[in-house]
Formats: structure tokens, C-alpha cells, sequence
């Protein structure tokens, strides 16, 4: 079926049909600037579409059609000029007839005074360019060659008024050396100015051209001219950032993160950050510093689905503990710190299908347990891509804004102070548990009351729902495929505790450098001293508020696991944290390293005494002996008493009391008593035998 305006393409040119007539069509040639209105008939073009010979072609000014031109402007007065004139001519259909166009020409050109070759023209662009009042629009966009390099011998642009010289037409060696010098010192992150890059270009320049003066050196906005001419918008942009800092915070954004989910529970983010707040410890005596803020965020629904606050530093403790109450109920968490909820109120209980966290979290063999036993999917984020889990980002900020215009202690910019300023951690007041109260608060009102205003709603989204992360859940898991799945508490409470390698000993089980032991391993016969080879590659799980106890896992990638206790030899942790043990241990090596020096001193002056003794004994033996070395041998029994005697004597004379003493009288209440001395059974026992 033929329409009016219909572009064909047939051979090398391009066809737009005028107009329809029973059995013929009017049409013209677009490509030509010579062209008229050719009759064909219908049968042909049919004719040439079944050869394949003409086919449909997209429309080269169908742009024009959409094209809002300025009220008042030069073109909008030339495009109306030109329809006003060609106006009375297109209401006759002998126009597309060469016998009739001529004399309406003609006639048109008398009444007007225009010449006919302007009439001529304006018919043909108004033909060609779609039959319409913009199809005679000027092309103005043609003017100046935007975008095309200018190419002259004599200096282009603003002849010097003021500045000395000339100047100097920029050629292709000139340009050479702009591009080099944008690319070394402009176009990438340094941070340096285009002035300076525009001095580098003088040093490069005047070495290469000695006989140019300087005033014709060519100027800063050549170079600017050049810059702005050869480097797109886009372009400049992205080179002159860093490249974290464009992909984190200046790139695009085309995408959300909620179109990479399925429903309730496919994805959590988890991130962790320093809050902004100074608290005081549990007696309100002393400062204890910034605390730890985790939060655990459900994508599809934006719910906090667990967080953490304490002192520990981000790590994979901290982190497994947020996680941690992410998967279990939390009503008995609310209760303790006075919010009584239903489980209904906060529903984040199961295990997600993705969890999205920083590399140095959750990256390694200690969470393996959790994908291996619970088929978690961890995801990484790249390095310094705090964009990547965009949504934890902006909670930070979202729940420590209900609480910094009213709470004292909070960070306000720089420490630094200024003659009379406030240092504001002298006004902490919030304990750890005031503080985590009103997190727990904060979070409460966000999951069940906030509304989400750019939240990015699906098609399928009810327009009568509030947008709040709880009605959002309850949706999703009633309409979409809610993901969370069921798990045993304390089989998830094992896997995500952090795990540690350990060692058998004759001591037992070393974890930390604690001995451990359980009736298991007791029982498997690992801890007897018989000489055989033992079990290497055990792995125990532990709690690091708990270290009397471990859970050690027998078998490699099995999720049985064996309850150890500290043994009598480690007792001195029993009752203590896994931290306290840590710290402890921490204190042993300090003193054992402040003694070694000393040890080190004794053990040296114990040497030089032994060798130098034996140097002076060696000086003082006799050379030889009268007797034979039989007759030596044979005398050593009698040697050995002559010499006891003679110690037994001397001791004899040191301990025998002074005779010049006066004794005192002794009085006894019923008669002397015996001497209770011991006997002397060292001959019988030890004899004078070798």
C-alpha cells in the first residue's frame, strides 16, 4: 500500500511520493538537485517491489517534522517568507505537471516580483524534504563547517590589538605537540591546569623552532581551541578523573539496583562505617570513643534486615555477628532494650540467596562454611567501589541523621579548634547501650513507617500501596518469589561463627595456643602418646565472646562437629573472652620479650664464668701423674672418701656453734626428752660405690 511522504529506494536513488492518482503515483527525486515531479504508475512500482529492485527507505529529514523552531527568529521569518510564496502554487495540482508549472510559475513570479529561479527552488526543497512549512527551513546548521578542521597558509581568527606580534597558524607538527603535551600533563588525573600544560608546550615548542619570536608562540587558546575542538565532552570528562573516583561518583547512572532482584531475601548488602558520635563508657566516667555501626539491607524492599553496634573493627567477626541477626528473629533483641514488636513487624528471618559485601569482609576461606552449608552466594565488591552497594551506603547516612541534630558528642568537622571553640568529644554523654537504643529505634521507624519516594516502583506495583520497606516485603513475598529460606538456629549460629585451624597435641587440641579437649576426642584416640601419626587439617569454630569452649569439626567439609572444653593446663582463661585471651597472651609475649634481654645478659655471663673456670682448672692440673693410669682408676673410691671427709669436716667446723657464747638455762616442764634427731643413712643408702 503506497502513502504520501513514502521514501522508496530504486537503484542509486531515493524516491518520495507526492501524491496518488487512481491507477498512477506523483513522486520525486530526493538526491538530485535537478529534479521534478515524475509521473509512474502503480502497476510499475508494484512491479519493481516484487523484483526486489525497490524497497522502503527510513526518511533522511524526517526530523524536520519534530523540529520546534524559535518564535521571532531569522529562521522561522525565512521558512514563513518562503511557504507564503509557494502557498498559492501547491492548492493546484497542474504544479506537478511540467505543461502547467511553468505558467503557474510565471504568473506567481509577475504578481510577486520574486524571480522564478527562487520559486523554482523553494518548490523543489519543499518536495523534497517531506511537503511540509519546515521542509523549507534554511540550513543554517550547515554554516561555519562546524566540526571541520580549517585549513589556511594565513593566520585565522581575531587579528592582535594590544598583545605584540603576529601569531602563528597552527599546523600539523604544532598540533603534534599540542596532543602530546595534553595527553602528558592535561588530559589525565594529575590535576594540573591547562596553563601549565600550555608552559610545558612553550618549552617543547621553542626547543623545536629557535627562529619563532616569542610573541608569536602560539597561545593559550590555541591550545584551549585545539583541546575543546579534538576531545569530546564525554571524553574530558572521564580522562580528567580519576578512574575510581569517575566510576564511583561521576559516570552515569542508567541502571538500579533493584531491577538485579527477584523478590524479598535475593540480595543482601553489608557494610560497615564509624559512627559519627563519641560515647561514654557503661559508668559514664571515661570516653571510650567512635563506635562500629553494621547494617545488613534487603535490595528488593530497602528493609534493615540486621545490624551491629560495638567497638570491634570491621572485620569478619563483626561482620558474621550483623549477619548473624539478620537470618534469626529478633523480638527477644527488641524486648531486651524495650521495644516489645511481633515477628510480623520485622520478618527478615531466613537465610538470603546473595550476600554483596566489601572484599576484605567476607572474602576467604571463613565464609565457606555458610556457602557450602546454607548455598549462600557471596558477592565482592571491586576495590574502592563504595558505589556498588549504593543502598548500605545511603542507610549510613539515613539513620545517623535521626540522631545528629539533638545527640552531644557528634562529629562536626574538623577537630581543630579555633580561639574559643569546643572540642566536641568533651561533650559525649551516650552510653553503648543509649546509643544502640536509639539505632534500634531509628531502624524500627524505617523498616514499618518511612516512605521511599524514589523508590523505583515495578509495573506491577499496586499505586494505592505506601511505598515503606515493610509494605514492600509483604508484597514482594506475596506476589513475587520471596527468597529467605529456613535453617536450623543454632546450625546457622555455628556456620557463621569465624573459624581457626587447629592443632593435636599430647596437651589436647591447640586453638590460640589454649589446650582444649572433649570425651569425642578422647574417645577417637588422637590425644594417646603411642606414636602414630595424627590427624593434621582440623578446623574449629569459635565464639569470640566465649573462650571456654571451641567446636571442633572432625572431618574436612563435614558440618558435624565436636563441643571442646579448656583443659586444667589452660585454666587461666576459663571465664574469659576470646578477646581477654588474646590480650592476655598479647601481655605474656611483651613481658617474655622485655626478660629475654636479661636472660639473654645472664645466660652470657653464665658461659664466660664456665669456660673461664674451666681455663684456670686447666691451668692449675699437674702435667703428669707418678702413678699409672690403672693405679688412678683403682684409687678413685678411696679418693672420693678422703675428699668427703675432709668437706664433712670443714662443714663441721662452720656449723659447730661458738663456745664463747653463753648458753641459756633451759627448764623442763616433765623431764628432759629424747634427741629427736634424724639419723644420718647417707653412707648405707649411697655407699662409696661409682
Amino acid at each position: 500500500m503506497l502513502r504520501i511522504n513514502d521514501v522508496f529506494e530504486l537503484g542509486q536513488d531515493r524516491y518520495r511520493i507526492l501524491a496518488l492518482a487512481g491507477q498512477h503515483a506523483i513522486w520525486i527525486n530526493i538526491d538530485s538537485d535537478k529534479s521534478w515531479p515524475e509521473v509512474v504508475t502503480t502497476i510499475q512500482i508494484e512491479h519493481w517491489i516484487f523484483d526486489e529492485t525497490l524497497r522502503r527507505t527510513e526518511d533522511p529529514y524526517q526530523e524536520l517534522a519534530s523540529l520546534s523552531v524559535e518564535r521571532g527568529s531569522k529562521s522561522q521569518i525565512i521558512r514563513d517568507q518562503r511557504y507564503e510564496l509557494i502557498a498559492p502554487l501547491l492548492a493546484d495540482e497542474e504544479v506537478f505537471y511540467r505543461r502547467g508549472r511553468g505558467r503557474l510559475v510565471q504568473s506567481r513570479s509577475d504578481e510577486t516580483g520574486k524571480p522564478r529561479k527562487s520559486l523554482y527552488k523553494n518548490l523543489r526543497q519543499y518536495w523534497q524534504r517531506g511537503t511540509m512549512p519546515n521542509a523549507l527551513l534554511p540550513d543554517y546548521w550547515k554554516s561555519g563547517g562546524r566540526g571541520q578542521k580549517k585549513i589556511s597558509k594565513k593566520k585565522l581568527g581575531r587579528p592582535r590589538k594590544i598583545s605584540p606580534g603576529t601569531g602563528i597558524t597552527v599546523d600539523s607538527s604544532i598540533e603534534k605537540m599540542f596532543r602530546l603535551v595534553l595527553d602528558r600533563h592535561y588530559v589525565n588525573d594529575k590535576g594540573h591546569s591547562l596553563p601549565y600544560a600550555h608552559r610545558r608546550f612553550i618549552d617543547m615548542f621553542e626547543a623545536a623552532n629557535p627562529n619563532v619570536r616569542p610573541e608569536d608562540y602560539p597561545t593559550l587558546d590555541q591550545i584551549r581551541y585545539f583541546y575543546r575542538r579534538e576531545y569530546g565532552n564525554a571524553d574530558r570528562i572521564r580522562l580528567r578523573a580519576n578512574k575510581i573516583s569517575y566510576q564511583k561518583d561521576i559516570r552515569p547512572l542508567i541502571g538500579t539496583a533493584t531491577t538485579g532482584v527477584l523478590g524479598p531475601g535475593s540480595r543482601y548488602e553489608i557494610d560497615a562505617t564509624i559512627a559519627d558520635i563519641y560515647l561514654l563508657s557503661a559508668d559514664r566516667q571515661r570516653i571510650i570513643g567512635r563506635p562500629t555501626l553494621y547494617v545488613v539491607v534487603d535490595v528488593f524492599s530497602r528493609m534493615v534486615a540486621g545490624f551491629y553496634v560495638g567497638l570491634e573493627n570491621p572485620s569478619y567477626v563483626t561482620a558474621m555477628h550483623a549477619l548473624a541477626t539478620s537470618m534469626l528473629d529478633k523480638t527477644e533483641l527488641c524486648g531486651h532494650y524495650g521495644f516489645e514488636i511481633t515477628p510480623e513487624q520485622w520478618p527478615t528471618v531466613g537465610i538470603p540467596d546473595a550476600i554483596l559485601a566489601d572484599r576484605g569482609e567476607l572474602l576467604g576461606h571463613q565464609i565457606e562454611s555458610l556457602e557450602k552449608a546454607f548455598a549462600v552466594r557471596i558477592e565482592n565488591t571491586p576495590p574502592y567501589r563504595g558505589d556498588a552497594k549504593g543502598i548500605v551506603e545511603r542507610y549510613f547516612r539515613t539513620l545517623q541523621a535521626e540522631f545528629k541534630p539533638f545527640a552531644p558528642g557528634v562529629v562536626t568537622g574538623s577537630r581543630v579548634r579555633k580561639q574559643g571553640g569546643k572540642d566536641y568529644r568533651l561533650d559525649a554523654t551516650l552510653t553503648m547501650d543509649d546509643f544502640t537504643r536509639i539505632m534500634l529505634a531509628s531502624i524500627l521507624h524505617r523498616n514499618q513507617n518511612a516512605i521511599l519516594p524514589k523508590y523505583d516502583r515495578n509495573s506491577d506495583m499496586p499505586s494505592d500501596m505506601a511505598l515503606t520497606p515493610l509494605n514492600i516485603w509483604n508484597w514482594g513475598i506475596k506476589n513475587r518469589t520471596g527468597r529467605l529460606r529456613a535453617a536450623s538456629e543454632e546450625a546457622l549460629r555455628i556456620a557463621l561463627l569465624p573459624r581457626q585451624k587447629a592443632y593435636l597435641s599430647d596437651l589436647g587440641v591447640s586453638c590460640f595456643g589454649a589446650y582444649y579437649t572433649s570425651k569425642e576426642l578422647l574417645a577417637s584416640g588422637w590425644l594417646h602418646r603411642n606414636g602414630e601419626h595424627r590427624v593434621t587439617n582440623l578446623y574449629a569454630a569459635y565464639d569470640p565472646a566465649v573462650a571456654d569452649n571451641i567446636y571442633l569439626f572432625p572431618e574436612e567439609g563435614s558440618s558435624e562437629y565436636w563441643v571442646c572444653y579448656l583443659t586444667d593446663r589452660s585454666r587461666q582463661y576459663r571465664d574469659k573472652t576470646m578477646w581477654e585471651l588474646w590480650a592476655s597472651q598479647e601481655q605474656q609475649r611483651q613481658a617474655a620479650s622485655s626478660a629475654q634481654v636479661a636472660e639473654t645478659t645472664s645466660k652470657r655471663n653464665l658461659e664466660n664464668l664456665i669456660s673461664q673456670t674451666i681455663k684456670d682448672a686447666e691451668r692449675s692440673r699437674p702435667s703428669g701423674f707418678k702413678q699409672s693410669k690403672a693405679e688412678k682408676v683403682r684409687g678413685i673410691r678411696d679418693n672420693r672418701k678422703q675428699e668427703r671427709d675432709t668437706q664433712r669436716a670443714e662443714q663441721k667446723k662452720v656449723r659447730q656453734p661458738d663456745s664463747n657464747t653463753t648458753k641459756s638455762d633451759v627448764t623442763y616442764l616433765h623431764g628432759k626428752p629424747d634427741d629427736g634427731s634424724f639419723p644420718d643413712f647417707l653412707d648405707d643408702l649411697f655407699g662409696d660405690d661409682e
